[in-house]
């Protein structure tokens, strides 16, 4: 029986509560979002940056071609300490942009509350480095904040490399799957947080980010704890490469979970205070899936003891092999096979990011993976 309930909690938020939110967004429980196609407001947009010379050139060019076609938009750029050329290419681009150039290295978070201090528009875009907005749709962001309990508005991510290896296919596949659920989730209320890539808000709705807590997930679960909605923007969109080595992705499941799960920790206290339907949705898509690691091997363990309790040995042969096709597709390609393990080492690594955070860790400084930045940096890995 416990075997059966940790599998449940393992597939639950993958499987069952996807179904659950599809059912629940038919039932129109909340009326349409009120949007404008006029609607246009000041904004600024912010990307923090540490060793980003491969990619930050293009980034600024692209927000440029943003800012040429609509007005009353300004661009700053947070340089936190980086020992590449990065600061010197922000330097070439002169009073285009607002360029900070700090010479410490002090964190993400850190650099995001620097330029929204120098933010004065209506609207603040949060977006990364490595990050490439489509600026045709840059102009669909305003509308969504016509209704006036919008305070967060998320981008909408494409990986562009999903053909160079499993890696890359399943991390974007994997993507999909979360921006359906935000999608699902703005339909019956608030989606549950926005990610760094690209997302937008209100600028009077920041709250100033501890140093070492995610930047992303603090500034939109905030703004849903004060009572805000936090909706995705199909029409508003951008692209970004998926790392593509094993290694890399793991080591970014790890630090992005226990950055979140610190940010869990602190907010908590608020999170448990909000309407069912809200914590019913948080529980769903975020606690459970951190915690997937452990349901993963909860699972097998108390399977393996039923088997040997009950002499049923053909099952623990079976949860044996089982494990031996998956370690081996781990390290070469057998098809599907190797989408499950690599799935499987990846909820192992979020719930390992669940440990760190417990033990202290909080990863307020991180270098980016070189193949999400290039496809000479995948190369370079790979050799």
């Amino acid at each position: 029986m416990a075997a059966l309930l940790f599998l449940l909690a393992l597939v639950y938020p993958f499987v069952i509560y996807p179904l659950l939110l599809r059912a629940l967004a038919m039932l129109a429980l909340r009326p349409p979002l009120e949007t404008s196609a006029n609607l246009s407001l000041r904004t600024d947009i912010v990307i923090c940056a540490y060793n980003e010379e491969v990619c930050i050139g293009e980034k600024v060019e692209n927000c440029l071609r943003i800012a040429a076609a609509y007005p009353d938009i300004r661009i700053h750029v947070y340089s936190d300490g980086s020992s590449d050329g990065t600061a010197s290419i922000l330097k070439s681009f002169g009073d285009r942009i607002d360029a900070v150039i700090s010479t410490q290295r002090q964190g993400k978070s850190v650099g995001m509350n620097t330029l929204l201090e120098r933010c004065d528009g209506d609207i603040v875009v949060f977006t990364d480095a490595n990050v490439m907005i489509t600026e045709a749709t840059f102009g669909s962001l305003w509308g969504y904040f016509a209704d006036p309990s919008v305070g967060c508005v998320c981008g909408n991510l494409n990986y562009t490399n999903t053909q160079e290896g499993n890696v890359a296919e399943m991390g974007a596949q994997y993507w999909r799957g979360e921006e359906r659920l935000k999608h699902l989730e703005t339909q019956i209320g608030s989606a549950m947080g926005a990610d760094g890539a690209l997302f937008a808000i209100r600028t009077k709705l920041f709250r100033t980010v501890p140093s070492d807590i995610i930047d992303d997930m603090f500034t939109s679960m905030s703004i849903a704890l004060a009572g805000h909605r936090i909706v995705q923007a199909l029409d508003f969109s951008a692209t970004e490469r998926s790392t593509t080595r094993n290694a890399e992705e793991f080591r970014r499941k790890v630090r992005i979970a226990c950055r979140a799960f610190n940010c869990h920790r602190l907010l908590s206290p608020q999170i448990w205070r909000m309407p069912a339907s809200f914590v019913f949705c948080y529980v769903s898509h975020k606690l459970l899936r951190w915690l997937s690691g452990f349901w993963l091997v909860l699972a097998t363990v108390f399977l393996a003891l039923w088997s040997l309790s009950s002499q049923q040995t053909w099952l623990l042969a079976l949860l044996v092999l089982g494990a031996a096709v998956l370690l081996v597709a781990r390290w070469r390609p057998l098809g599907p096979l190797t989408s499950v393990a690599h799935g499987l080492e990846m909820m192992l690594a979020t719930s390992w990011g669940v440990v760190e955070s417990l033990r202290g860790k909080r990863y307020q400084t991180w270098s980016a993976a070189p193949t999400s930045r290039s496809a000479a940096g995948a190369a370079d890995g790979q050799s």
